[in-house]
């Protein structure tokens, strides 16, 4: 018969197995970091002591299931992963948290069993997972899309009224805060039609991938006080010989909202 102590290791093992896979999502910024990884699996822990031994008597006396309370941690954790699945623009960001969570939630049920070695062993893939494959999805997406590996600056900049620039600074600031951008500097200006601002973001990429900005083009082109969206390549290494049909190198895009004068 195990007893407290033996409980609160199981507790312990699964809280601090899903602090490891939890450091790796908190390094790279992601929606559900440490604490959250460490919560699921502690509480995966904690309902699967419930069901094994929270009901004891009436398991012999009326032949009650305590599996059925351990099964419902998968439907939680749905409801967690849903949370962090967002869609943003055409692409959809989250998945791979809400795996991780979703392995988080196993490996916790594995530690409140007593499964040391497989729950520890599980914990190694998931890392693994996240960590050493992210090089090769990186690899297969450039080859797919023809992107490129090397860093590149941008500088998007935005047109809009003078009564909504700090609400637009606000809305530009979160269109290009993304994994694999790394924000530089925002500033104002005046533009050069009257009552108006231009409000512009220098900021590097990983890898240079014209799509992603094209996708904070299309979202703030919608703003009713946004007049005029564009995104020039300030710094490309090893690309500024690519024809853009700019001068210079660069490349240029605009987008004009047609409800705003």
């Amino acid at each position: 018969m195990i007893n407290e102590w033996h409980m609160a290791a199981n507790i312990a093992a699964g809280l601090g197995l899903g602090a490891v896979i939890g450091l790796e999502r908190q390094w790279r910024a992601r929606e559900a970091g440490l604490r959250t990884n460490a919560l699921v699996a502690a509480g995966s822990s904690l309902f699967v002591l419930l069901s094994t031994f929270g009901f004891a008597d009436a398991t012999s006396s009326t032949g009650y299931d305590g599996s059925r309370v351990a099964a419902q941690i998968v439907s939680g954790i749905g409801f967690l992963g849903a949370g962090v699945i967002m869609r943003d623009g055409l692409r959809v960001r989250g998945l791979n948290t809400a795996a991780t969570l979703w392995c988080s939630a196993a490996v916790g049920a594995l530690a409140g069993t007593g499964l040391y070695v497989i729950a520890v062993l599980g914990t190694v893939g998931v890392v693994a997972a996240n960590t050493l494959l992210r090089p090769l999805a990186r690899q297969l997406d450039r080859d797919l899309r023809g992107g490129s590996e090397v860093a590149t600056d941008y500088l998007f900049e935005v047109v809009c009224t003078e009564p909504e620039e700090a609400h637009v600074r606000t809305l530009v600031v979160q269109s290009v805060t993304r994994p694999g951008f790394r924000l530089r500097s925002v500033s104002s200006r005046d533009a050069e039609a009257p009552g108006k601002v231009a409000v512009a973001a220098e900021l590097t990429t990983e890898r240079r991938d014209d799509s992603l900005l094209e996708e904070a083009v299309s979202r703030l082109s919608l703003e009713p006080a946004v007049s005029a969206v564009s995104w020039t390549v300030l710094h490309a290494p090893d690309e500024e010989s690519e024809e853009t049909g700019e001068e210079n190198g660069r490349g240029r895009r605009w987008a004009r909202n047609p409800f705003t004068r």
